[in-house]
């Protein structure tokens, strides 16, 4: 089974290419996904991040509070690599089951969507990397409108992650989505031709 990996930077796209993809029949799997899946309660990884980072990024309830969590980790590089300590031997489990099930159903192609598959060291899981690519100042804003954070917010986010030009350097196929919804659907529907042969 050929696996692809789906990344870019916050903001580029992704979650939109992978829609586009399923929408052509090719099996997604969301490494962010897997990373809430990772941290139900109960789960060892929301044990170890509990009694790493405290109560005050549990809810009430006894869940993970993501926008405390992230407050954290956005603001201690320290922090952030601990998180990912945690998070990513977890997540590598859960894809390596699904990709596991989707070979096993048969399927001739799987796309591994995941934000820092780079970053993450997570590239020796797929075949091929695709890159979602926006220039920086898109992604700030659409960052920004999105998510409600302020520019300072959003230039922080970026900070943390390998800079888009960085990224497409890796990227055996490299997806512009500085345009249009349109262009960005015609795009993808190119490549669904071009690369899997389906309409």
């Amino acid at each position: 089974m050929r696996v692809i990996g789906l990344t870019g930077g916050i903001a580029s796209g992704k979650s939109t290419v992978a829609r586009l993809l399923a929408g052509h029949g090719i099996p997604v799997i969301d490494a962010d996904q897997l990373a809430r899946d990772a941290v139900h309660p109960g789960t060892a990884a929301l044990g170890q991040i509990a009694a790493r980072f405290g109560e005050r990024v549990l809810t009430p309830a006894g869940a993970l509070d993501r926008t405390a969590l992230a407050e954290i980790v956005f603001a201690d590089p320290g922090a952030r690599r601990t998180l990912e300590e945690i998070l990513h031997p977890a997540i590598k489990s859960l894809a390596e089951q699904r990709l596991a099930e989707l070979q096993r159903r048969g399927e001739p192609v799987a796309v591994y969507m995941a934000p820092l598959l780079i970053e993450a060291g997570a590239a020796d899981r797929v075949d091929e990397i695709w890159v979602v690519y926006v220039d920086r100042e898109t992604q700030l804003q659409r960052l920004v409108s999105r998510d409600g954070v302020s520019r300072e917010g959003a230039e922080q986010r970026l900070a943390a992650q390998l800079p888009m030009d960085e990224k497409a350097a890796q990227g055996r196929i490299v997806i512009d989505n500085c345009g249009t919804p349109e262009m960005l659907e015609k795009r993808v529907a190119e490549l669904c031709r071009a690369e899997f042969g389906v309409e």
